[in-house]
């Protein structure tokens, strides 16, 4: 799905008096109206960044009936969207000596005595952080144990050899940063979430963001692609890792702040470790469950990248679904242009025309 720029420019639509960017404001009040009509989901928000101005839009319902308009404020379950804090909380430890990136992983997961290898090789941390692990995709069943337990996370480490050897190719894998997660907190030694907290959240004035469940009249409620409503499943600390981190837009227009200061002293190493493409997909093998959003080109710590390609600049993004919310984060980090968008309806075709929608908007409004 994809919007002629020009047209946003001279369509009759109604901004906010005396808007700071009104191309900003013009492209994405615009561009989510047509799609959330054109889409058919409950509800949608969208939000901006160009330059030192922001914008937030919703459209639609937060949840089916409820008549309240999602707004920069309402709680959104970002689903995958998380693995890139994930990675985050990685190169903060990198940046300052407490672990490499090329460390195993296996020595700090208290829940096996080492992960599995092959062909000689281990898993690293960077392997975990770049998709790059050879683990599956989800949990298989382990008898007797329920799924996201110790026990089943112990069962599949220990029982399930790997797709491929560590580093030499990438498959999307929610048990990867799962384990990542556990082993980040084997080295600080403690909880995965308060580490979060101390070396991401807080520091950048992620105030709205955590692993709490979203609740209240002001959060949007998913919706599977017959329409019917989807619970949020409760919090679960052996799967924060990969998901499970609830946001606002507003606090998305600061990640992505945070993400495109490129010059900014605070947290640049962390940021420059977190954005470098660590695995490049030319010579993998396999690569797979990686192109939904948009070509990936090379591997961050848990972010996307896309190489430019025409009109379009480099983009680091990532994708995110769960319990019936789809949602995209990406940004140009050369060109000062960050979209976020998340809808309320499980339609992954909707999700993959949303992330197209986002990457055309940031080529538009990037400066050239």
């Amino acid at each position: 799905m994809r919007f002629p720029f020009a047209a946003m420019l001279v369509c009759a639509f109604t901004l906010p008096a005396q808007a700071a960017d009104p191309l900003l404001e013009e492209a994405l009040a615009f561009s989510g109206q047509i799609f959330h009509l054109e889409s058919g989901v409950p509800g949608m928000v969208i939000a901006g960044v160009r330059g030192d101005d922001s914008a937030v839009f919703g459209f639609g319902e937060t949840a089916g009936g409820s008549n309240l308009e999602p707004d920069g404020d309402t709680r959104i379950g970002v689903g995958s969207i998380t693995k890139s804090f994930t990675g985050l909380v990685l190169a903060h430890l990198v940046a300052e000596g407490e672990v490499a990136l090329t460390d195993p992983a296996g020595p700090h997961v208290a829940l096996v005595d080492d992960l599995p290898e092959r062909d000689g090789h281990r898993i690293r941390m960077v392997d975990l952080a770049t998709q790059a692990s050879g683990l599956r995709r989800e949990l298989e069943p382990v008898e007797g144990a329920e799924k996201y337990s110790d026990a089943s996370f112990t069962g599949n480490l220990a029982g399930n050899p790997l797709l491929f050897t560590p580093g030499t190719g990438i498959l999307y894998s929610n048990i990867g940063f799962d384990v990542l997660a556990m082993a980040l907190s084997g080295v600080a030694g403690k909880p995965y979430a308060e580490l979060l907290q101390e070396t991401v959240l807080a520091p950048l004035g992620l105030d709205a963001t955590s692993y709490d469940r979203q609740d209240g009249a002001n959060a949007m409620a998913g919706h599977d692609w017959n329409g019917d409503p989807m619970p949020s499943e409760e919090p679960d600390a052996n799967r924060y890792g990969a998901s499970q981190l609830h946001t606002t837009a507003n606090d998305m227009i600061r990640y992505l702040r945070w993400n495109l200061d490129r010059f900014g002293e605070d947290g640049a190493e962390m940021r420059a470790i977190s954005h470098a493409a660590h695995l490049v997909r030319d010579g993998l093998d396999p690569v797979y469950g990686m192109d939904e959003s948009g070509r990936m080109d090379a591997m961050g710590l848990g972010w996307v990248i896309m190489m430019p390609e025409g009109d379009r600049p480099l983009i680091i993004q990532k994708a995110g679904g769960a319990d019936g919310i789809f949602s995209y984060l990406a940004f140009a980090p050369q060109r000062g242009v960050g979209i976020f968008i998340a809808i309320n309806q499980f339609d992954f075709a909707a999700a993959m025309d949303m992330a197209r929608l986002a990457n055309d908007l940031i080529a538009n409004l990037a400066p050239r």
